[in-house]
C-alpha cells in the first residue's frame, strides 16, 4: 500500500492572514511554503497582489512567487505541475510542504478535490466569445452554469471564456471530486473582522506605492488591457491610469470589489467539509503536530 504525502493547506478569503500562518508553521515544522495564488506567480505584481516579501518571510522558503512575466498566461495546469514537482522535492528533502492560497481553484486541483475537465480548446468558439463584454459572458454563465458562476471572478474574461467552454460541450463545469492524491489537512481562516483588513490593507498597499508600481510595469510594456485581465488592484489601477476613473473612485470601486472577491472565495472554501476553520495559530500548531504525527 503507498504512503501518501503529507500536505497542510491554509485557505480562505483575502487579507485573512493566510501567508503569516504559513510562515508560522513552517518555521515550527520545518516547511516550505508553496504560495497558490493566481497572480502572485507574476514577476512585479508585488504591492498590488500583496505579495509576502522578503523580510516577511523570515528565512522560510517559498515557491511559485515570481516565477512567470506578466505578460503571459500562467494557466492552472502549468501551477499543478509545477507545484507537483515541488511537493515531491521538499518530501524527499525531509521537509514539510504548506500549501497556501485563496485561488481555490488552483488549490482544488493540485490537491485533489478537482478534476480537469477534458474538453479541448474550441477556437471558433473563442473568438466569438472574445467580441463580448464580461458582463455579456457573465450572463451567459450563470445560463449555462449557475453552479460555476457563484465562484467565478465575473470580470474575469478568460477564465469566463473557458468556462463557458466547457460548460458548451459538457453541460457544466466539473464538479468538486475527491480524488486522493495527498493526504491533506485543511485550515481555514475566515475572521469576523475582514472588510476592516480589506480595508486596511489596501491603505497600506497605496502608502507603499501600489500605484507607482502599476505604472512602472506598463512603462515596461504591461499593456492595460493585460492589466485588466490580471483582474482586481489591477484593472483598477488601469482605469485609474488610463483617467477612466477618479482617484476617490478607484479607491471606493477597489475596496468593494475586493470585497465582493472576498465573499466569492468563502463561497467556494465553504463546500469542503474537510476544512477546519481555526481561530489561533496556536490552534493550527495543535492539529498540524497532531496531523503529522499519526
Amino acid at each position: 500500500m503507498r504512503v501518501m504525502q503529507k500536505i497542510i493547506a491554509i485557505v480562505g478569503p483575502t487579507a485573512s492572514g493566510k501567508s503569516g500562518l504559513g510562515i508560522y508553521l513552517a518555521q515550527k515544522l520545518r516547511g516550505e511554503v508553496i504560495s497558490a495564488d493566481s497572480r502572485q506567480v507574476y514577476k512585479g505584481l508585488d504591492i498590488g497582489t500583496g505579495k509576502v516579501t522578503k523580510k516577511e518571510m523570515q528565512g522560510v522558503r517559498h515557491h511559485l512567487l515570481d516565477t512567470t512575466s506578466p505578460k503571459r498566461q500562467f494557466s492552472v495546469d502549468d501551477f499543478v505541475k509545477k507545484a507537483e514537482r515541488t511537493i515531491t522535492a521538499i518530501h524527499r528533502n525531509g521537509g514539510t510542504p504548506i500549501v497556501v492560497g485563496g485561488t481555490g481553484l488552483y488549490v482544488d486541483m493540485l490537491l485533489g478535490r478537482m478534476s480537469y475537465a477534458e474538453v479541448p480548446p474550441n477556437p471558433a468558439l473563442r473568438a466569438k466569445l472574445e467580441l463580448l463584454s464580461t458582463d455579456t459572458l457573465f450572463a451567459r454563465l450563470q445560463k449555462l452554469d449557475p453552479r460555476r458562476a457563484t465562484t467565478i471572478e465575473p470580470h474575469h474574461k478568460r477564465r469566463l471564456i473557458r468556462a463557458i467552454e466547457i460548460a458548451t460541450a459538457i453541460g457544466k463545469n466539473p464538479a468538486p471530486q475527491t480524488v486522493q492524491k495527498y493526504e491533506v489537512l485543511w485550515l481555514g481562516l475566515n475572521p469576523a473582522d475582514l472588510p476592516t483588513r480589506i480595508s486596511a490593507r489596501l491603505r497600506a498597499r497605496l502608502k507603499q506605492g501600489m500605484i507607482a508600481e502599476a505604472k512602472r510595469l506598463h512603462t515596461k510594456g504591461l499593456s492595460y488591457k493585460r492589466m485588466d485581465e490580471l483582474g482586481l488592484e489591477y484593472r483598477y489601477l488601469a482605469k485609474l491610469l488610463q483617467k477612466k476613473i477618479t482617484r476617490d473612485q478607484f479607491e471606493q470601486e477597489l475596496e468593494r470589489a475586493i470585497n465582493q472577491y472576498a465573499k466569492r472565495q468563502w463561497r467556494w472554501f465553504k463546500r469542503n467539509k474537510d476544512i477546519a476553520w481555526i481561530g489561533s495559530k496556536t490552534e493550527a500548531l495543535r492539529l498540524a503536530k497532531a496531523f503529522l504525527s499519526r
